[in-house]
């Protein structure tokens, strides 16, 4: 009977671990009280807006570690958003760069549906990178992905992900 529990136990901690993946480098430490931006995630999903509903879950869990970046802004009433994200980035880079800002966060979004079956788990997967905008210069970089369990939802399951990367920053 000790066996089976012990077995169980096994199975149950390597599912755990099998469901999220994590590939990051070391960066500098980068200082909090800076002049920071959010920049857009970048959609490479299937999911029409994963980028910008990304970005939102990203803001709530920069401001948990002590950051308020500012945010790149939406397009004004009236004019028509760039549907381009590539576009998108790199309009929103030479505003960081008049801005004065010091660093931004910017990244892509590779994952964001409920897989197919009966019970269409979450599946994730963020890369995000931190920028000198002046120079475009990377200074950290991380991906993460992770399938959720049948009951999460999509945006529980990013913010698990968003909260491992930028968990892996080293804020001072």
């Amino acid at each position: 009977m000790q066996a089976i529990r012990c077995l169980i136990l096994a199975l149950s901690a390597l599912l755990t671990v099998g469901c999220s993946s994590f590939i990051h480098e070391e960066g500098p430490h980068l200082p909090r009280n800076a002049k920071w931006g959010l920049l857009p995630l970048v959609n490479y999903s299937q999911a029409p807006q994963a980028g910008e509903r990304s970005e939102q879950i990203l803001l709530s869990v920069l401001g948990k570690e002590g950051l308020h970046p500012q945010r790149y802004p939406q397009a004004a009433q009236g004019e028509l958003p760039l549907l381009d994200d590539r576009q998108r980035l790199d309009k929103a880079m030479d505003w960081a760069r008049r801005q004065g800002l010091e660093y931004v966060i910017c990244g892509s979004v590779e994952e964001w549906q409920y897989k197919n079956g009966l019970d269409g788990e979450p599946a994730v997967g963020i890369s995000l990178q931190v920028l000198r905008p002046s120079s475009g210069q990377v200074l950290w970089s991380s991906s993460g992905a992770r399938a959720g369990w049948s009951r999460e939802s999509l945006s529980g399951a990013a913010q698990k992900v968003l909260d491992e990367l930028v968990g892996e920053l080293e804020i001072e």
